[in-house]
């Protein structure tokens, strides 16, 4: 049976069909959490609660902590961009742990950010350390994953674009709003990871909706790969792509080879110039939801709910 661990600024929760119970621990980490099973089972028999609806949530995973991302990881996204899903290489990059939010604050676009866009995403919780060099398989994988969360990888694309990084374009605070709930699974659960369906509305508009059915590079093919370079230890945190409609676009492919003969300078001011014209990009005030879960409502990691703010 999966557990629903929330949290607030005052302590740790377990979601129950009664509400939430309040879990008797010291922890405050989610590394120190995780560690503290016994109290989180404890709380998941307690009668004693109270409606979830009266918490204040924050994140359920704790900063600082490792926040690593996969790149291009729907076959949906990939074809969108111009690129075949065949020949996409299994890569990652890093974001702050100072982007992470909860999941129901505001998004804050800096203010010289333009195009604000928006990627809901499966996390992946860590329940123990992996060090560089871990055998990590089908069998086993969930010694080192103890849970999943909803994320939502919000990206500045006219500062991730022109630079050719990620990180700080992704890594602004409240650029990674987790949550509601670190949903903790056992082994026949996480076996249910295929059949969850991700899904993201602005202002009640659908704008993404994909099952992991679509997903390129899935958890064990991830670690395995991560664990040749990266160590991340109980707590941490991996980002596992998004699929189709997100704002951004790929320019038509003769448009594409024209701009690839342009001078870098003039080649992104006529792109950017496009992408000004697109309304899909956030807008303030603009409300993103986000929302993961399998269609037989079995596996709920919840629903987020933020509002965008420009910053002045």
């Amino acid at each position: 049976m999966t557990i629903s661990v929330l949290r607030t600024a005052d302590g740790w929760w377990v979601r129950t069909p009664a509400g939430a119970a309040r879990i008797d621990t010291t922890a405050t980490t989610t590394r120190e959490l995780l560690a503290d099973r016994d109290a989180v089972l404890a709380a998941s028999a307690n009668s004693d609660t109270v409606a979830v609806e009266s918490l204040s949530l924050v994140s359920p995973v704790t900063a600082p902590c490792r926040v690593v991302a996969q790149m291009t990881n729907f076959a949906s996204h990939v074809k969108d961009s111009g690129g075949d899903p065949e020949t996409v290489p299994l890569t990652f990059f890093r974001k702050a742990s100072g982007s992470i939010s909860g999941p129901y604050d505001d998004v804050i676009r800096p203010a010289h950010v333009s195009l604000l866009d928006y990627e809901v995403e499966i996390g992946l919780v860590f329940g123990r350390e992996m060090p560089v060099g871990s055998e990590v398989t089908a069998a086993n994988l969930a010694d080192y994953i103890a849970g999943l969360v909803v994320t939502n990888d919000v990206s500045a694309r006219d500062v991730q674009l022109p630079k050719t990084q990620f990180y700080e374009a992704k890594s602004y605070p409240t650029f990674t709003p987790v949550g509601p709930a670190l949903v903790l699974l056992d082994a026949d659960e996480l076996k249910r990871f295929t059949d969850l369906r991700l899904r993201l509305w602005v202002n009640g508009e659908p704008r993404q909706d994909m099952t992991v059915a679509d997903m390129i590079y899935r958890p064990v093919q991830a670690l395995r790969e991560l664990t040749r370079f990266q160590r991340m230890d109980a707590g941490d945190l991996l980002l596992t792509g998004t699929p189709v409609g997100t704002a951004i676009s790929a320019p038509p492919k003769p448009v594409e080879i024209i701009g690839s003969l342009l001078p870098p300078k003039v080649k992104w001011k006529l792109f950017f110039s496009g992408q000004a014209k697109n309304p899909k990009y956030l807008k303030d005030g603009d409300v993103v939801e986000a929302a993961i879960g399998t269609d037989d409502g079995v596996l709920d990691l919840g629903r987020q709910r933020t509002v965008v703010r420009y910053a002045r």
